[in-house]
């Protein structure tokens, strides 16, 4: 597609081409194509949702250093309120026909929105490829659990292991909305009963006692613990939130698909998280193992007899995360600019996924310490674009004018200043109030927290506030300052 059109007409979706391949990229979506109903959208928000990283992310929140009880208060609300983003997000979708980067030039300038388009690209090529590896590990400690330790850790086998996950990923985000959508009804069905009956099975391994006698934390705690599972859940998934709800009929119930979005997405984590604390909570040496993604321990609960079903629901789910982070990622890929077709575009991003889970299962030493490294450090320009994105969404009254979001000269502009400034103001002030001990190279971050040992560093420097810092400025500036540009571009 071209960045000039008539203004008369936007470009529109294409037909599909040859075995259904998807074929539509940036074009707004033509009315004859808009399809289905928000009840649609539960079913791919919980199958990319329905995985390991629930439970996982037990350990990682009671590693602040929490009780069980403000844990479960915090993440059920970081859950929730992260994923309720992701549903006003998707209401845009519904409005606009576009995918989410597209939109996000009626705030940021045609030319301008490439910048968030690259963040939102290296976002989601990162989260498919920390789930491509977690699919890697997965497939490990499951031949770890039915044949000994000595049948882990074999390079051959991991490599074949990563190129069946790798292809999988790449071939549904190649032939795109359809068979995505089609894969995760299947996903969301097959993982949820097994899911159930694999909860069932480790009920006996939950000890009560010992979870009521983890000792409470401090508020600084507390905060970071909501803040990672935000930008572990939510905040990771914004910027992808209007490409699934872009092919709905414009007549769609708003509420219902933000509704539609919040649940689907939340309620496997909420369950999952709770068995995940429940479970991390009862035993030192699981959590230690859960905590370190080892999930050799997590297989080694059920009875022999599950592990097989258990170990092929825990790869499908992280394969149907990855497979809409691939889809969105290529969208992204075409707003920053690249001129190739969608297909195109999904295949390159597999090809950048493969390469990098190659690094992080062969040379990539501590995984975890740079995977939270990561969602922190990208988290928090992601909470400034999230927050201009909504207080957009609050602000607009009309629909969007569909032409002059692919032509610079247009009402929505080149670039708009306001939130470029709103984005590295809120960046700044965000990075100055993280820490990031995970990984060595980000240890440059948290300077507004002060001297090294000064009360408010000891007291705030491990709560990663910046995140909700860089939400608010991005919200609260655009809501005051881009009301008048809003209106001024409803009434061109």
């Amino acid at each position: 597609m071209t960045t000039e059109t008539s203004p008369q007409s936007a470009p529109r979706s294409t037909t599909a081409g040859k075995a259904g391949i998807e074929l539509t990229g940036l074009e707004t979506i033509a009315e004859s194509e808009r399809k289905g109903r928000p009840s649609g959208l539960f079913w791919p928000w919980f199958a990319a949702n329905v995985s390991v990283f629930g439970i996982a992310f037990g350990a990682y929140t009671l590693g602040f250093g929490i009780s069980f009880w403000q844990a479960l208060i915090v993440g059920v609300i970081g859950i929730v309120v992260s994923f309720l983003l992701v549903g006003i997000v998707s209401l845009a979708g519904k409005r606009g026909s576009a995918p989410t980067m597209v939109l996000s030039r009626t705030m940021f300038g045609v030319d301008g929105a490439r910048v968030v388009s690259v963040l939102s690209w290296i976002l989601t090529v990162g989260w498919e490829t920390v789930l491509c590896v977690s699919a890697v590990y997965a497939v490990d400690a499951t031949g770890g659990a039915l044949f000994g330790k000595s049948a882990t850790g074999n390079p051959v086998v991991e490599l074949i292991t990563l190129l069946v996950v790798a292809a999988i990923i790449v071939t549904l985000g190649v032939f795109g909305f359809t068979w995505i959508m089609r894969a995760q009804l299947i996903i969301t069905i097959v993982t949820g009963v097994v899911t159930v009956i694999f909860l069932i099975t480790v009920v006996p391994h939950i000890d009560l006692g010992a979870v009521a006698k983890l000792p409470a934390g401090s508020i600084g705690a507390v905060i970071g613990a909501l803040v990672f599972m935000m930008t572990g859940f939510g905040l990771g998934w914004v910027n992808a939130g209007a490409d699934y709800s872009r092919y709905l009929p414009r007549r769609s119930s708003g509420r219902a698909v933000v509704a539609w979005t919040t649940i689907g997405a939340s309620l496997p984590v909420v369950v999952l998280f709770l068995f995940g604390l429940l479970l991390a909570g009862s035993s030192k040496s699981l959590s230690d193992a859960i905590g370190s993604y080892s999930l050799g321990p997590l297989v080694g609960l059920t009875p022999v007899w599950f592990i097989l079903p258990f170990a092929i629901v825990v790869v499908l789910g992280l394969i149907a995360g990855a497979v809409m982070d691939i889809y969105s990622s290529g969208l992204a890929l075409l707003a920053a600019g690249l001129r190739i077709p969608r297909p195109a575009a999904a295949a390159v991003d597999g090809v950048v996924m493969t390469l990098l889970s190659v690094y992080v299962i062969f040379f990539g030493g501590a995984f975890l310490g740079q995977f939270q490294g990561f969602l922190i450090t990208l988290g928090v320009p992601i909470a400034v674009w999230c927050g201009i994105f909504i207080a957009d969404v609050i602000l607009r009254k009309r629909d969007l004018a569909d032409a002059e979001l692919y032509k610079r000269t247009g009402r929505y502009g080149s670039v708009r200043w306001l939130s470029i400034a709103l984005l590295i103001v809120g960046t700044v002030v965000g990075w100055g109030l993280v820490t990031n001990t995970y990984a060595p190279w980000l240890a440059w971050q948290g300077y507004l927290f002060g001297p090294e040992h000064g009360a408010f560093r000891e007291g705030w420097s491990g709560s990663n506030l910046g995140v909700l810092v860089a939400l608010v400025i991005g919200f609260a500036g655009y809501l005051i300052g881009g009301r008048g540009s809003v209106a001024r571009q409803e009434n061109h």
